[in-house]
């Protein structure tokens, strides 16, 4: 197999050991699907280390179309076998190809930055919101930078005080106890009915969304269901063209 080329070399760590022997991650470039189904299946295994060898082996197969060398229909057929072949969880493998995607995307200004495993690739998917809003020199400092929470209030937009105020408000509800910014501020007694617990349980959750955006909510009392779907009909027409208005 040839050598890894020169522009990835700063990204990906060309080797580990296992057992004394030198494991190659050359697979992330070939163009061999079984090949590349070897070392994401070892990757997964523990064998190989490198995340991004391993997102940039998923990526080209779903770009070339190899799952169909691998006898799958589809890349969403495939990663389900992989996942049914390695008991991995599905949304972490295509947490990968994203993180995959995203850097055979922006390779060239990654390599710039040294970007590599040790940098967080799971910064990545993260990588094009943030360019949307900011500019690209900040945003590939920040990348190779900052935490993976920073970049992804970064991403967002949001500062990391934003951020606490804003978990500080959130609500959560677990068993019967209903907390606040992680502190417990209502009980639910054990004796309520399910109806009515699931009753106030959505009432709460409804409230507790509200408050973490900074809206406000209107109770209204109605007859029946029926009144409320010609009540909500009604407002929904009327918020909407008050937004409209402002």
């Amino acid at each position: 197999m040839q050598a890894i080329p020169n522009i990835y070399e700063s990204a990906l760590k060309p080797v580990t050991k296992m057992k004394a022997r030198a494991v190659s991650l050359d697979y992330a470039y070939s163009d061999n699907a079984c090949e590349i189904d070897t070392g994401i299946r070892e990757t997964i295994k523990g064998v190989r280390l490198s995340i991004l060898a391993m997102g940039m082996g998923l990526a080209k197969i779903k770009k070339k179309g190899l799952y169909t060398d691998l006898d799958c229909k589809s890349m969403a057929a495939y990663i389900q076998k992989l996942c049914d072949e390695t008991k991995m969880d599905r949304s972490s493998i295509f947490n990968w190809l994203y993180i995959g995607e995203a850097y055979i995307k922006y390779r060239n200004d990654l390599v710039k930055i040294g970007f590599s495993d040790d940098d967080g690739p799971t910064k990545l998917p993260y990588l094009e919101r943030a360019l949307e809003t900011n500019r690209k020199q900040e945003v590939f400092k920040n990348i190779k930078d900052m935490s993976l929470r920073e970049f992804i209030n970064f991403s967002k937009g949001e500062s990391e005080e934003e951020d606490e105020e804003k978990n500080s408000k959130k609500v959560t509800i677990r068993d019967n106890e209903v907390y606040i910014g992680g502190k417990q501020a209502i009980h639910l007694s054990e004796n309520l009915d399910s109806r009515t617990y699931n009753y106030f349980k959505k009432i709460i959750l409804i409230a507790g969304k509200a408050m973490e955006e900074n809206e406000v909510v209107l109770p209204v009392r109605l007859y029946d269901m029926d009144e409320l779907k010609r009540f909500e009909r009604a407002a929904n027409k009327i918020k909407k063209e008050m937004r409209e208005e402002t």
